[in-house]
């Protein structure tokens, strides 16, 4: 049995869903979307509310959420709720035992909203060779719970997407196959199109930062400017510190402060030439200044130890090995990926114990990087590629190519939990695993 099975029996096992009582805080409704990114250059995928991105949902802290999702489409489909510490049957993720949504029909979610920052929303199906599916759609939206004491300054609050667009399978000589995209862009416009980011000289502006691709990662800058990094994946980060230069995996957010003190018209793109000419980016133009935007490319390394505090010692802890490999398939099929030599669903379930702390060891032994998400928890790094560091809590972690990275995980919230490559292609052939609270 894969993880196709996993989700045709789930599907068969829900009945029809009856009209839902009482009236929700939130509803998305799943169905066809045509995106403009420029003039002749639309893209037919599927979004949530007619758009895509979807609707910025603002929630605060602690408040109990109703969210009713709608689903116009002919599959069963479902929605994960990216970052949040909630119950695993609404978690949005078939693999913890949250039921999908029928083909036209809807499902109710009821949770509690937490932890407080930027988190989003996205589909979380398998899509395997099928690009019209999971990551690949433009089913995904900003999700942001607002803190009870928010000693935020600034002038201006901007939330951008990055996103590819009609991906395509793609064989390289003497490899297995991998995705490319033919279009590109932040929010629903390529680089050149559609409203610029307006500031003024001074203005203090916050982008909330989310990498939505389904496969890349991305290095992006603001020419001519700096980022004060002040939260990871939404948790803020114990050194705020500036760079000219941000990068995400699939499914990371950044929220960084830019003080707007170099009046005229730039970009802020991605660093890869091709991927920026043909959409990924968006103008900042300050008030009263014209011209063509211009581009100057960032200089400084990435480094999440940047960002973290004073290694602390928290003792031996029982450590948790996820070794991760590839399996070459052959040229023009598919690779596979296995965790400690096993590939989903026949990966080894991960026992915790509620309250417990564990180290958790991510042991990169392949030529790829891989963006790594745990659902319903956050985990704190303590140490990447050898370099110690504290305080910085995430939800989803790039472990470099042939590189080890350390994190502490406090198993606070019961209940079945989801670990996997945020990859879609990685996560669809092999790279999953469960963990699971031990009730003895």
């Amino acid at each position: 049995m894969d993880r196709r099975d996993i989700l045709r029996l789930a599907a068969a096992a829900i009945p029809a869903v009856r009209a839902l009582a009482g009236n929700p805080d939130f509803s998305l409704r799943i169905g066809p979307v045509t995106v403009e990114l420029a003039p002749k250059r639309t893209v037919k995928t599927t979004g949530y509310n007619g758009t895509s991105p979807g609707p910025l949902l603002r929630m605060r802290e602690g408040q109990m959420v109703t969210l009713d999702v709608i689903n116009d489409t002919d599959s069963a489909n479902l929605v994960h709720w990216h970052g949040l510490h909630i119950p695993s049957e609404v978690d949005g993720s078939v693999e913890e035992g949250t039921p999908m949504v029928p083909a036209h029909g809807q499902s109710r979610y009821r949770f509690i909203a937490k932890p407080k920052g930027t988190r989003w929303y996205h589909n979380h199906t398998a899509a395997r060779r099928d690009l019209r599916k999971g990551t690949y759609t433009g089913e995904f939206g900003f999700l942001y719970i607002e803190p009870r004491q928010d000693a935020g300054r600034y002038d201006q609050e901007v939330f951008l997407a990055l996103k590819e667009w009609d991906p395509y399978l793609s064989t390289a000589e003497e490899a297995g196959m991998d995705v490319g995209y033919k279009f590109f862009s932040i929010n629903d416009r390529a680089l050149g199109h559609g409203e610029p980011v307006r500031v003024k000289p001074a203005e203090r502006v916050l982008f909330r930062i989310l990498n939505a691709s389904a496969t890349m990662h991305r290095r992006i800058g603001l020419s001519g400017h700096r980022f004060q990094v002040l939260a990871l994946d939404g948790n803020p980060v114990p050194a705020p510190r500036l760079t000219d230069a941000l990068e995400l995996g699939p499914a990371e957010r950044i929220d960084a402060l830019v003080e707007m003190n170099r009046p005229g018209v730039w970009v802020l793109g991605d660093t890869n030439d091709h991927d920026r000419e043909a959409g990924m980016g968006i103008v900042v133009e300050y008030s009263g200044q014209t011209g063509a935007p211009r581009w100057i490319a960032p200089t400084d390394r990435w480094d999440y130890t940047a960002f973290g505090g004073p290694p602390i010692s928290t003792g031996d802890l029982e450590r948790i090995p996820l070794v991760i490999e590839k399996k070459f398939a052959g040229t023009r099929w598919v690779d596979k990926w296995t965790i400690n030599g096993k590939e989903f669903p026949k990966t080894d379930i991960i026992k915790v114990r509620a309250n417990q702390r564990y180290r958790l060891v991510f042991d990169n032994r392949s030529d790829e990087a891989h963006p790594l998400h745990l659902h319903r928890h956050s985990f704190e790094l303590t140490k990447v590629a050898g370099q110690q560091t504290a305080g910085i809590m995430k939800d989803v972690v790039v472990v470099q190519p042939r590189s080890i990275v350390e994190a502490e995980l406090v198993a606070d919230n019961p209940g079945t939990t989801l670990f996997h490559c945020h990859q879609q292609m990685h996560m669809d052939y092999g790279f999953m695993n469960l963990i699971e609270y031990d009730k003895s």
